[in-house]
């Protein structure tokens, strides 16, 4: 019989799997365990091999473990890559893009859909370089022009894709659209555009997470066995940031959230910044020049990381001392570092990636004078008012003490460039116990246990 009162939540990363056992009456983590992901190479292996480990390790630490509801998140593999097609690039793309990332993917590829044939580069690039797991086809508001919208759709065929497509365009034209798909897997979604002035992510983002359970998680040839689908709910990030809108936002007045929140996440690939933050009322629109901040934001910069992108990180933040590191870093993934000398390079790293992946997030702010006299420009996400900041990440969870202020000095306070729209009072908290990603699993059914075990990160 299933034990009705745990339940376990798995992370299939990249680097490692992580697994919490969580009281769901108490809302906290009883027991944890984690291992190195164990991908299939050449056909050989099971990413349930690193699992078993760790259900080993929790029914060890707590015998209900062993009947206990599984719930599950993925980055293993690559993770979610997703490429955006919208009418142009500064208004329905970089929508797109946004709305890509917020559903837990990487986004390899955007194209800016008119003028271009089904021949040209952006649409050879998606069957022969980049090679998405879905494309995400926008395009035109609600009710308005659907000519570039159908256009996409038929180079889209025409180019020979055959993978999962989300329609999120002009709801007006997404039948047709959907005949010209054909037998390209398809979903219809809800406009992220569906007028000027508004950007709608819910639709999409929500699609997002049905193609990936439908198509992507099996199709990446994980593992054998069919429990590995049935337990996995979506992609690590989609999941980490329905954690985060939890703990910003809570559940009711009764329990309230934290407020606006930021989530630095360092991984070995990537890293990742998710905000929940109340957007001012003169910066929510969305206009033709410019897509505007959405309270729920996330970003991935995939060349800031750990491991696979530590050459890089050091690169873009001027640190040729660390080349040698990060080179030593990037050839073995699994690097677990165990002297002092180790450890100090591992937390340089993580401090150039932490601050890189925070000022992109964030953006600058400047005055500019022009014919309606001075206003305030603005890139990114303002962080400034931000009340708390989680860190988190292996490199954050098992540090030495201290490891936090060193990783975020020079992103937090009030002390720093004014230019850059960092958090300036935030109190800083590390996710220690990995509980974001249950929080996210947990929210649909459990939520208040997700909202209780949200609540021990203050």
């Amino acid at each position: 019989m299933r034990s009705a009162d745990v339940a376990v939540c798995v992370d299939f990363g990249s680097t490692f799997t992580k697994a919490s056992l969580v009281d769901l009456t108490q809302g906290r983590i009883v027991a944890s365990a984690e291992h190195a992901t164990t991908l299939p190479v050449d056909g050989v292996g099971d990413v349930l091999d690193g699992y078993d480990e760790c259900l080993t390790a929790l029914v060890a630490a707590d015998p209900r473990a062993a009947d206990a509801e599984v719930l599950a998140c993925s980055s293993a593999g690559g993770g979610l890559r997703i490429a955006v097609i919208g009418n142009e690039e500064l208004v329905t793309a970089e929508a797109g893009r946004r709305v890509a990332l917020s559903s837990g993917g990487k986004v390899v590829e955007v194209v800016a859909a008119a003028g271009r044939g089904p021949d040209s580069a952006p649409y050879r690039s998606l069957r022969h370089t980049t090679r998405p797991d879905v494309v995400l086809l926008t395009g035109g508001t609600d009710g308005g022009n659907s000519d570039v919208l159908l256009q996409a759709a038929r180079d889209l065929v025409a180019s020979g894709w055959t993978g999962p497509v989300v329609v999120a365009g002009n709801v007006e034209a997404q039948a047709e659209v959907g005949d010209v798909l054909g037998a390209v897997p398809h979903v219809l979604a809800d406009n992220v555009v569906p007028k000027i002035g508004v950007l709608a992510p819910a639709g999409a983002r929500a699609a997002i997470r049905e193609m990936f359970l439908a198509h992507v998680i099996g199709g990446k040839h994980l593992s054998s066995r069919a429990d590995f689908t049935a337990m996995v709910r979506g992609a690590t990030p989609d999941l980490v940031l329905t954690g985060v809108e939890l703990l910003a936002n809570g559940l009711d007045s009764e329990h309230p959230g934290a407020g606006d929140v930021v989530v630095v996440d360092v991984g070995g690939a990537t890293t990742d910044v998710h905000s929940v933050v109340e957007v001012d009322p003169e910066d929510s629109g969305l206009s033709r020049e410019v897509v505007a901040t959405t309270p729920v934001t996330r970003t991935v910069e995939g060349d800031l990381g750990m491991r696979w992108s530590a050459h890089t990180t050091v690169e873009a933040a001027g640190l040729p001392d660390l080349a040698h590191q990060a080179v030593r870093r990037a050839s073995d993934p699994g690097f677990l570092p165990t002297t002092a000398d180790e450890q100090d390079a591992d937390e340089a790293i993580a401090r150039a990636a932490v601050g890189l992946a925070l000022r992109r997030h964030a953006g600058r702010s400047k005055v500019v004078v022009g014919p309606e006299g001075r206003v305030v420009e603005r890139s990114g996400k303002d962080l400034r008012e931000v009340d708390l900041l989680v860190g988190s990440g292996g490199v954050l969870r098992h540090g030495r003490d201290g490891v936090a202020e060193r990783v975020l000095a020079g992103s937090v306070g009030a002390d720093l460039d004014g230019a850059w729209q960092l958090p300036e009072r935030a109190r800083v908290v590390v996710d220690s116990s990995y509980v974001l990603a249950a929080v996210g699993l947990l929210a649909a059914d459990h939520p208040d246990a997700a909202y209780r075990l949200a609540m021990t990160l203050l």
